[in-house]
Order: C-alpha cells, then structure tokens, then sequence
C-alpha cells in the first residue's frame, strides 16, 4: 500500500478526480466528510445511546454522541501528529501532491467521529440481542433461506458494518449515503472482512468484519481505489487501511480513561484506588507540585485525565511510526496499544472498569431489558413483513407497517434484502425509543 493512493478524495459518483493540489484550503474535502457526518441524522441519534450505562439518567455519564466526539479530537491529534512524520518520511506527498499534515488528522477526526454511528440500542448487548434473535430465537426460521454468510451477517450482527451501510447505501432517495471520501470510509473501517470466514486469524483486522453482504461490492470498490491489499486464504479479506489503527487507538484510548472517570463519578470506583490506578499509567510524566494543590475530587480526576490522554497520544503516535513500513505491508497484526510500554497499566484499568462497571447490577439489569425490548421488536416486525409479503397481513400488521417500517426496504428483493434493512433500521433507534416503540406495540403506554 501507498500513502498517495490511500489518501484518496474519490467520493462516489465521481466522474473526474479530485486531486488534492486542486482543493479550495477554506474547506477541504477531508473536512466536508466530517460536516457531513455531524449534520447527519444517524450522528444526532447518539446522543440517545448507551457509552456505559443505558437509559442513564445521570448528567455526567456519557453517551455515544458525547463519547464520540471525545474520540475525534484524540483520533484528530493522532492523525496530525503522524502525519507530520510521515510527511517528512515521504516528501512527495507534500512537494507532488500537495498533502498537508492536517489532511491526516481530517481524515481520521472525520472516522472517529461515525465509529458508533451504527452500534443499536443498548450497547453491544443490543448487538448480541439482534444476533440471537436469529441464532437461537424466533429467528432461526430465516436461515434455511438465506446463504451462510448471509446468515451470519444477522446472527452475529455487526455495528461497525451496519456503519459502513448506513454511510454508504442509497436512503430515501439520498444516493450513495453521505457520499464520503474512500480516505474516510477506509480509515473508518478497522474490519475490512466480510462475516466469513469467522474469525479466521488473529490478526486484530479479523477479529470483527467491517461490512454486510449488502454491501460487499462497495467496499470492494473502495478497497480497489485506495490500494488496499487482499489477505490469502478464505473469503473477502483485505488489510488494514493504515489510518483505521489509529482510529481504534483514538477509541481504546477515550474508553479506557473516560469509562473509568464515569464510573469514579458514579460512586462505583473508589477515589483512592483510582487515582492509584490512573498515577501509575502517567507516574513518569505527572508534576507532582501542581497535583498536589488540587483539593477537589473532580480537579485531581480532570488533571490525571488530561495527562493519561496525552501521555497515550504520544505513545500510539511513537508505536505507529516504528512499525509504519509492517502496517503498509499489512504485516502488523496487532492494535497499537497492544504493543504500548503502559498495556500493564490499560489492562490493570479495564480490568477494573469490567469489574466495577461494565458487570454491575445496574448495566446488567437494563442490559436485560434491552434484551427483551429488542426481541419483541424483532418478532412484531419480522411477522408483519412476512404476513404482508404473503398476502396474509392482519390489521394489526399494516398498523405496524405504517406507523414504524416507511424506511424498511420490504416490498421487493429477497428475504436477506428486508431482514438486514429492518435490523439496520432497529439498530437506528435510540435507547428511549426503543423503549418507547416497545411500550406502544405491548400496550403498555400512558398517552
């Protein structure tokens, strides 16, 4: 892989290129990408979505959108950082092409910014819901019509790739999605696979796939204009674009912090011990002096906060450029703070924000109701298409078709065609709703 080539301005339904010497500086092409994805419906949805704790009442915990946009402006200082060195590295593209290091930092603020853009409601719970759904529930009457990688699309349904889908398809009449730049859309995909094989390596680009058979052929096209390489073996595999690493690091390094300041601020984290925790991720770097005088909990939380976060920018941004050369190969195998000199302290931290957070009673106990929520949407939906599909609706399923499934692609093409665009479609919902839709088609709803 080459740098000019994966720094691609293509966007589709272009009909000449677009070179970057050619862009107007007052708004760059890698910019439009992230106004388009901020102005964007799917984006908004966010803020109505679970980071760590659904149907959070609680000010100060963060949801998907507020997440979100604390991993553009990591992944933005990444890519600004890299790309510096990596113009320094290779002249050309700065003296040829014209490329400025801000252009990487756009580029991956831009994909950082949809990287949850299509997780469903409720977290991964809500992924997992989706999958057994088909897998072991009601849904398993699908499967002996749909092929087998059709079929793991819905059985172990994906929120990066139905990301992928909801920036790409065609959507009430808007064609090609958001139309972004296949510089954005490859560094926005860290999976670039398809469902099977599962899991077929341990290379971390297959440790999830990046895009539904719905939309194998565009990623395809993408991959093939950026220069992406293709893995051996089984199935649609390719490398990594070089930018989806940081990215991933952009998130790890906003989830590991900033889950664990939640769960501080809840009372579920014991200050003493995290503040442990967190001085021993930055005890080279913090001055003791200026900690000393903080005297509140939030001061001492916010000061160890903003030095973890830089202390892990500076790292990735070192571990990307040592192993850069292996990364274009598609040689490196691993994320970038896997190879970090703190991934004792990162794991010490997550290990706790699992124990504490992640596991307690209250994640669990709306986890468990997002289960249900999600499965009786399933059932309700699934039924009514089918009921349409073979002339057999009820009253109550036109109902259902009118009043919830206008952007379910339902009335042609084949079974795989609707299921996937309905579970895209629930995984659209917020959190509330969710709740709410459920609460109406049960009759369970104050007016």
């Amino acid at each position: 892989m080459n740098w000019h080539q994966l720094l691609s301005l293509k966007r589709y339904g272009d009909t000449q290129k677009r070179l970057r010497i050619e862009q107007d500086e007052t708004r760059l092409g890698f910019e439009v990408d992230y106004d388009r994805i901020i102005f964007s419906s799917f984006f908004r949805s966010l803020q109505d979505k679970t980071q760590v704790i659904p149907l959070s009442k609680t000010d100060f915990v963060h949801t998907r959108l507020t997440h979100s946009l604390e991993v553009s402006v990591v992944g933005r200082s990444l890519g600004r950082s890299v790309g510096k060195k990596i113009l320094q590295k290779h002249p050309a593209l700065e003296k040829t092409y014209a490329y400025k290091f801000n252009d990487f930092g756009a580029i991956v603020a831009a994909a950082a910014l949809a990287h949850d853009i299509g997780n469903p409601p409720f977290g991964h719970s809500g992924e997992k819901a989706i999958g057994e759904y088909f897998s072991v529930g009601k849904g398993k009457r699908f499967q002996d019509v749909l092929t087998p990688e059709q079929y793991h699309d819905l059985t172990h349904f994906e929120g990066n790739a139905n990301g992928f889908k909801l920036l790409t398809e065609t959507r009430n009449g808007a064609k090609d999605g958001l139309r972004l730049s296949f510089a954005t859309l490859g560094a926005f995909t860290k999976y670039p696979k398809a469902s099977l094989p599962h899991k077929p390596t341990k290379h971390i680009a297959d440790k999830k796939y990046g895009f539904f058979q719905s939309e194998q052929a565009v990623f395809e096209n993408i991959a093939a204009d950026l220069g992406l390489t293709k893995q051996t073996g089984e199935g649609v595999r390719y490398h990594r674009h070089p930018l989806a690493y940081l990215v991933e690091s952009a998130d790890d390094i906003c989830y590991t912090i900033i889950d664990f300041e939640d769960g501080i601020n809840l009372g579920w984290i014991d200050e003493d011990l995290a503040l442990e925790y967190l001085i021993n991720l930055v005890r080279d770097n913090i001055i003791t002096k200026n900690y000393s005088k903080l005297g509140t909990k939030n001061a001492r939380l916010a000061y160890l906060r903003s030095l973890a976060i830089n202390t892990l920018i500076a790292e990735t941004v070192e571990v990307f450029l040592t192993y850069e050369e292996d990364i274009l190969k598609g040689e490196f195998q691993h994320s970038l703070l896997d190879k970090s000199k703190y991934k004792a302290q990162i794991d010490d931290i997550l290990a706790v924000s699992r124990n504490k957070i992640y596991q307690s009673n209250e994640v669990v106990e709306k986890e468990i109701a997002g289960y249900k929520i999600i499965n009786t949407l399933l059932d309700a939906f699934t039924t009514a298409i089918e009921n349409q599909r073979n002339n057999q609706a009820t009253n109550y399923d036109k109902m259902l078709l009118k009043s919830y499934l206008d952007n379910v692609s339902y009335k042609e093409g084949d079974t795989y065609a609707w299921l996937i665009s309905l579970c895209s479609n629930i995984a659209l919902l917020t959190d509330g709703n969710a709740l709410r839709t459920y609460k109406k088609i049960t009759g369970n709803y104050s007016y």
